[in-house]
């Protein structure tokens, strides 16, 4: 994913709901979400290259996924899939703390990422590009949270104005359908509020919609999840390209 909001123990008997975009080359192969054929428990889509995903749930709960921490100057052509993370988790049975205490020492191998893990009781956010912060690596707090390719809540503009849209959202009590549509938006922000994440300028530009629209990359598929306190979990994917 390269953008999930989400809502952490704010909904009545719906611990999580999360709704984010994932874009990435177009010539990568994917699959649509759906149950594993290996891992029967896990619904998710899945990167055809790496063998991992971008955001799943299993049938008892469980909760992963992932965004790029956007760093050209850093990135590394030899290192492995963010994607196994996500489903290192959802096909084991480590509680989300156990598995991110497990990452302590080897989150430097990948590339930059964000990683949410959890269940209907914990949701934690780790990344590898951002150790100091004080939220990193430790249950996240109630409240409503954005994740883009900086850190947590880093004030890009799409992460800000997706973030306002989706607790307006969640405070009508929308359909499902609203929030899909809220992750259409290709509006660009305007340059004075473009971050400078060393990409340049047209592609900070480009990147900076919350549906990413262009010939070769862009927003492939929109996705949104929920965990409930007592039915089995939900995820529901949307084909953009």
């Amino acid at each position: 994913m390269c953008l999930i909001v989400f809502a952490w123990q704010v909904v009545p008997a719906m611990p999580l709901i999360a709704a984010g975009n994932r874009d990435e080359f177009f010539e990568r192969p994917a699959a649509a979400a759906d149950w594993w054929d290996d891992h029967s428990q896990v619904y998710a889509g899945r990167d055809l290259r790496g063998g991992g995903t971008w955001m799943g749930v299993t049938r008892d709960g469980r909760f992963a996924a992932i965004t790029n921490v956007r760093d050209p100057s850093s990135k590394r052509d030899d290192a492995p899939s963010r994607g196994e993370l996500v489903a290192d988790y959802l096909i084991g049975n480590r509680g989300p703390q156990e598995y991110i205490d497990s990452l302590s020492h080897g989150a430097e191998r990948y590339n930059g990422f964000n990683l949410l893990v959890g269940d209907g009781d914990t949701l934690i956010w780790f990344s590898n590009a951002g150790n100091d912060d004080d939220r990193n690596g430790k249950p996240l707090a109630p409240g409503i949270y954005g994740l883009s390719n900086g850190l947590l809540d880093s004030p890009w503009p799409k992460v800000v104005r997706t973030k306002a849209q989706f607790s307006s959202l969640l405070c009508q009590g929308a359909p499902e359908d609203a929030y899909f549509e809220m992750l259409t938006d290709t509006t660009r922000a305007p340059d004075c509020r473009l971050p400078k994440t060393g990409v340049g300028l047209e592609w900070e530009r480009m990147l900076s919609a919350v549906c990413i629209q262009s010939p070769e990359y862009g927003t492939r598929t929109s996705t949104v999840a929920r965990i409930f306190a007592n039915q089995t979990a939900a995820l529901q994917e949307r084909l953009i390209r």
